[in-house]
């Protein structure tokens, strides 16, 4: 039962940070943190989050607070430029780049998957069962969630093959899809390319989906919600070449810009089409401005009550300057190469595929393991590096093997935070007659490859 009498302040906050409440669970703000996609969070982003908490104003309609509206589309436009959404001079500015904030990659793909919906299958009369889109099997889920929100079928939703050794889609199998879905009377809407895999930080082919997406005349939406931001960067740029050609991207500040958790985008190519999808009024609501520079966003997304989420993204980028992101997100690709060579020296480990990004998977393979055998292994070597409390890693499944990945995307992990030199010094011996006597994981022999690893 909620409490009848109020508490002093003290007593409240011994609680929140006592033993039961902030002192278990992940710490992702550690610079051993390299699990999942986690940026760390900036305390000075926090700061615009207490601002906004305080004032307690909101932006879903601009005459309720037009200096924050405007701080708001400052920071969209920041974002647009940022992978590559240039404003067109020429256009009108209704149709000009633009997008709206929302609490994650998550919502920021379901609105993406309802646009495309809107434009290309609700404005053309087509069954919701007849209307199909296209992922990899790599594409992160939320995608197939937001389609089946959207009320698409999940059997709808088509999960390309990957190529094995890059783990990117293969364009030719969606090709081919397309067609047969043609042919077969259902209307293919979307394509979605994805700039940055979880499982891998792997990259599809962004141009080659743009062709296809025009071939075929569906929306060609990109899911760069972890790999986005590296644009800022020239390896970056070269990396994700094509995503500035997306109808839509789907971005997530609080993973690769590094601000708190609660904060994601979705950016399209040309305002209108979110209008269009988004637009629905009231007699009650103001009246709506007809000067094309006058925001209300509560016409471009879900929300009226619109949190002011772009002061968390500005208070940081006014302080530092969006070349600081891009030297923290050079060194994040630098660590996560320096990963990779350091575990190619090493004996019995594999790296699945050399990073594009800043995610690293590996696993111990040991001759003569069986499939089940080397999963078994894997799993109990990354509970040992866990177990240890300096690294914390995450696990995924990449057919069907078992492995480890490390994602470097923390501002405060740095190469120190790698490799404990000093530690592992005189650990280094071959493990190979271990290795040999060993047919199964065993702890022991996993804490050895531990200790080697510097985790």
């Amino acid at each position: 039962h909620a409490p009848r009498e109020g508490q002093p302040l003290r007593e409240v906050l011994s609680v929140l940070f006592g033993p039961e409440v902030l002192r278990v669970g992940f710490n992702q703000g550690a610079p051993g943190f390299a699990g999942f996609i986690s940026g760390g969070g900036l305390p000075q982003s926090a700061l615009g989050d207490l601002v906004a908490g305080v004032i307690n104003r909101f932006v879903g309609v601009w005459m309720a607070a037009p200096g924050l509206v405007t701080l708001e589309c400052n920071v969209v436009r920041w974002l647009c430029e940022a992978v590559g959404l240039r404003a067109n001079s020429a256009a009108q500015p209704e149709q000009r780049a633009f997008g709206i904030l929302t609490s994650g990659g998550s919502m920021a793909n379901f609105l993406a998957v309802v646009t495309a919906r809107r434009r290309l299958v609700d404005q053309r009369q087509v069954p919701l069962e007849r209307a199909t889109l296209y992922t990899s099997s790599q594409t992160h889920h939320c995608v197939a969630k937001g389609a089946m929100l959207a009320g698409i079928p999940l059997a709808n939703v088509r999960k390309v093959d990957v190529d094995p050794r890059t783990f990117a889609i293969r364009v030719g199998c969606l090709r081919t899809l397309l067609r047969e879905d043609q042919e077969r009377g259902y209307t293919p809407f979307l394509v979605c390319g994805t700039a940055g895999t979880t499982n891998a930080g792997a990259i599809d082919d962004l141009p080659a989906l743009r062709q296809l997406a025009d071939e075929f005349g569906v929306w060609f939406h990109v899911d760069a919600c972890y790999g986005g931001f590296f644009r800022l960067t020239a390896r970056g740029r070269q990396r994700l070449a094509g995503i500035e050609s997306a109808d839509s991207i789907s971005v997530d500040p609080h993973k690769t810009l590094f601000m708190p958790n609660g904060v994601g985008a979705l950016l399209v190519r040309d305002r209108e089409h979110l209008s269009d999808a988004m637009y629905l009024s009231s007699a009650y609501m103001p009246t709506t401005s007809e000067h094309p520079h006058i925001i209300d966003f509560h016409e471009l997304g879900p929300e009226l009550t619109v949190q002011p989420r772009g002061l968390k993204i500005w208070l940081p980028i006014k302080l530092f300057g969006m070349e600081a992101f891009a030297r923290c997100l050079d060194e994040k690709l630098d660590l996560a190469e320096y990963l990779c060579e350091a575990l190619h020296k090493l004996q019995h480990f594999e790296v699945l595929m050399r990073p594009l990004l800043s995610v690293v998977v590996f696993r111990l393979s040991v001759p003569g393991d069986s499939l089940q055998e080397a999963n078994l292994r894997n799993r109990i070597f990354l509970q040992e590096i866990n177990r240890r409390r300096r690294a914390f890693l995450s696990p995924t499944v990449l057919d069907g093997r078992f492995v480890i990945r490390a994602c470097f995307l923390n501002f405060r992990t740095h190469r120190e935070h790698i490799c404990d030199r000093e530690h592992s010094r005189g650990q280094r011996g071959s493990n190979h007659e271990a290795a040999r006597e060993s047919s199964a994981a065993t702890p022991d022999y996993t804490w050895r490859h531990t200790q080697e690893a510097g985790l």
